[in-house]
């Protein structure tokens, strides 16, 4: 019973979080079609970003998880995060429009993603990195799955790749409403109280948990979003030949001609993509067991220094080269998201109960946020002295987060950790 609903709640969520990324997916063509510019198709995730923020708060201010069923609560915003999505290519919307939609659609996924961990929570005890490792793992199979879905669709147009999305999300909803009901180890959870947000800076092993995820979070997003039009550019033929590397506009993908769109190295690099963000949900679902086993200090540590290490390497060494390229992303992507549900299991394990909502609440919303400005800023260095130096500027993230949860480690409070293993 209680691994059938784990992973038909992972399932759930899989197919819901699907939408985060179903835009930017198709950004090359959004970008042709709407003539925008590279700052105006970094919106189609970043307002994501936003809506997610302010959806995530106003749950936790309201409470929506104690007063409506989690189950509920979970299938609600796939269903109605489905429906934005469709509203976008069944009205040819404008980008206005589909940049609001999207931070609907952000509002919504708030209701999914949190709410669905809380009940994982209520099955899980002393495996809840392995739990919480596996949500993550299917959140990150859900973000890449748009890629898939553009590359074995064989669709000439951005418009199915949405719809099918949204259909997706759709039967994830029902999911979570026919086998989301919380486990044995339910309890209530502490109200939101905006008094408590301030501990986050105050208390020091909770300032060091969310140094360290702020570190993680300054990297994850900007590559998740980047890489694939990395990978596009570098799977497309020289400059010069049909759909040549020039031509598919750097960054962006400004400028890149029908030919390519739907041809053969833009279905490659789809392919590669995918596979790239994907393997974050195997990397998850280990890091989650050897968290459990090992301590969540050193398990992040060691994340962090593969994944930094691969964002200071892929772009100087691996532009035209696919196969290098591909590798390089293998191990990024399997690395750079393999100890994101660590820092919500260390905020949860030294937050004190009264708060622990709070604090869960504050360290996602901090974290989104941030990512507004590495998701803004990977595309402006691009253009300005190319993908090596751009894919560098995330590096310090996982810097100051290896050190910080070093530092973690070395402080009494570690005794908190998995068990006292840290």
């Amino acid at each position: 019973m209680k691994w059938r609903t784990l992973l038909l709640l992972a399932l759930s969520q899989c197919l819901a979080m699907g939408l985060w990324f179903s835009a930017t997916a198709v950004s090359p063509a959004l970008v042709r079609e709407w003539s925008l510019s590279t700052a105006q198709a970094a919106w189609l995730t970043m307002a994501v970003q936003l809506g997610f923020v302010a959806g995530a708060l106003l749950s936790a201010l309201l409470n929506l998880p104690d007063l409506w069923p989690p189950r509920l609560v979970v299938a609600f915003g796939a269903f109605v995060g489905a429906g934005f999505t469709f509203l976008i290519p069944a009205l040819d919307a404008s980008f206005a429009l589909a940049v609001a939609l999207r931070a609907g659609t952000g509002m919504m996924l708030a209701l999914v993603y949190p709410v669905g961990l809380k009940i994982m929570a209520t099955w899980t005890r002393e495996d809840r990195g392995l739990g919480l490792g596996l949500l993550v793992g299917a959140l990150t199979l859900g973000s890449a799955s748009p890629h898939l879905i553009r590359a074995l669709g064989g669709f000439a147009d951005w418009r199915p790749v949405l719809l099918v999305a949204a259909a997706l999300a759709t039967a994830g909803g029902l999911l979570a409403w026919r086998f989301g009901e919380l486990g044995p180890y339910r309890a209530g959870v502490p109200p939101f109280q905006w008094r408590h947000m301030t501990k986050a800076l105050r208390l020091r092993p909770l300032r060091l948990a969310n140094s360290g995820y702020l570190g993680h979070m300054w990297e994850l997003y900007a590559m998740w979003t980047w890489v694939p039009l990395f990978l596009l550019h570098t799977y497309s033929p020289p400059a010069g030949g049909a759909g040549g590397a020039e031509a598919a506009g750097g960054a962006g993908g400004a400028g890149m001609p029908d030919a390519l769109w739907g041809g053969a190295p833009e279905t490659a690099a789809a392919l590669v993509a995918f596979a790239v963000i994907g393997a974050g949900g195997l990397g998850s679902l280990l890091a989650g067991r050897l968290a459990d086993r090992w301590g969540r200090t050193r398990t992040t540590m060691l994340s962090m220094v593969i994944s930094g290490s691969c964002a200071l390497l892929i772009g100087f060494v691996a532009e035209g080269h696919p196969g290098l390229a591909t590798a390089i992303g293998l191990v990024w992507g399997f690395a750079v998201v393999a100890d994101s549900a660590q820092f919500s299991s260390a905020v949860s394990e030294l937050s004190e109960p009264e708060y622990m909502g709070t604090q869960l609440t504050t360290q996602t919303s901090a974290g989104f946020l941030l990512t507004l400005a590495s998701m803004q800023l990977v595309p402006a260095i691009q253009e300005a002295a190319g993908w090596g130096w751009a894919f560098a500027a995330l590096a310090p993230g996982p810097a100051v987060g290896t050190l910080a949860m070093w530092r973690l480690l070395r402080s009494p409070e570690a005794a908190k950790l998995a068990g006292g293993r840290g």
